[in-house]
């Protein structure tokens, strides 16, 4: 298997970074119309800005609002009304599934696609895939693309003025990029993208675990007060580029299969992707037998921070015996990463 690793072509982040989407555009060297699909916050946030940057770059724009999902029903609307505008450049602004459903208008017309999230919620913005959900927010499937994005930019003063909920739930899908890859390279399992872990895919997975746990806390205390310190911006790259490289070209196991598990359960469509993918890391830490001091490390920095840590905190107090084997059942199917693993993994096990 030879080894792969694959990134985004470009990675700017930093305060009031919006400012600089014209100029960014025009160094990458593209022109003509530009679509942006942005969520009713990031369009409300963010438009006074795009009428200053895009204009004054040379840029003519048209702005897509983005419905909530990032369904087939989204996907197919957005390609169509990128089409009837001649667009030149797909732009994504919002969160993990705006941010998807670009990508997929994108991918549909063979655009290139930037990514501006306004949360770091998800590792998403550098990944050349997108997670389809039901209209009603199941799993549905995953889509690849031949490259990575070319552009995420990421403005840490929108990023600092969001909910905490949302750079915490990054924080949750961010932890679980080291233990997630190296269970894939102990496995010699293929990442995301078909290959073998590269050394470098690994480091990067690793630095983001060690930078969560350094400055986690102080950076979920700093959005608080919508406040940009150096402990937020390491985590803002901690939970955007080290993840979205490292869960990319480093692989996915246990912890991503039983979110995708819990998504059949409709008490859990309220949370958010990196809080299942967080009970989902703690799942796979005892199903592989690690030990307690790992765990509870685990379990502690979720704590810390507010992540969920019992069935409760994901909205399954009182689930009943057939909803934890659907959900089970649906953490290894077939195609799951959950069979990523250095050994077989059975609904039994989880």
């Amino acid at each position: 298997m030879m080894r792969i690793f694959t990134a985004p072509s470009r990675y700017v982040q930093g305060r009031d970074a919006t400012r600089e989407l014209g100029r960014e555009l025009t160094h990458l060297g593209l022109s003509g119309s530009v679509f942006i699909v942005a969520s009713a916050t990031a369009e409300r946030l963010l438009s006074a800005t795009w009428q200053a940057a895009l204009p004054e770059a040379g840029f003519a724009y048209t702005v897509h609002p983005f419905g909530g999902e990032c369904s087939q029903r989204e996907i197919d609307a957005g390609t169509a009304a990128a089409r009837e505008h001649q667009a030149a450049v797909v732009v994504g602004a919002g969160g993990g599934k705006a941010l998807d459903t670009a990508r997929a208008i994108a991918g549909e017309l063979s655009l290139p696609v930037i990514n501006c999230p306004t949360l770091t919620s998800t590792d998403a913005p550098c990944s050349a895939l997108s997670v389809v959900y039901t209209d009603d927010g199941a799993f549905s499937r995953l889509i690849f693309y031949p490259r990575n994005p070319d552009l995420v930019l990421v403005d840490t003063a929108i990023v600092a003025a969001a909910p905490r909920r949302h750079l915490v739930s990054g924080m949750g899908d961010a932890m679980a990029t080291w233990y997630e890859a190296r269970s894939v390279i102990t496995a010699h399992s293929p990442n995301q993208v078909g290959g073998a872990t590269t050394v470098a895919a690994a480091a990067l997975a690793r630095a983001c675990a060690d930078t969560l746990y350094a400055d986690g806390v102080a950076a979920a205390l700093a959005v608080e007060t919508n406040a940009v310190t150096p402990a937020l911006e390491r985590v803002v790259e901690a939970n955007t580029l080290l993840s979205g490289l490292g869960f990319e070209s480093g692989g996915l196991a246990i912890a991503h299969s039983v979110h995708n598990g819990l998504t059949t359960a409709a008490a859990t469509h309220t949370y958010l992707h990196g809080e299942k993918v967080s009970f989902g890391l703690l799942v796979q830490l005892v199903v592989e037998g690690q030990p307690s001091a790992e765990f509870e490390q685990v379990r502690a920095f979720a704590h810390s921070v507010g992540l969920p840590t019992t069935l409760a905190d994901i909205g399954l107090s009182d689930v009943d015996p057939e909803t934890l084997d659907r959900i089970a059942e649906r953490t290894v199917a077939p195609d799951e990463t959950a069979h990523h693993e250095p050994f077989p993994v059975t609904a039994t096990m989880i």
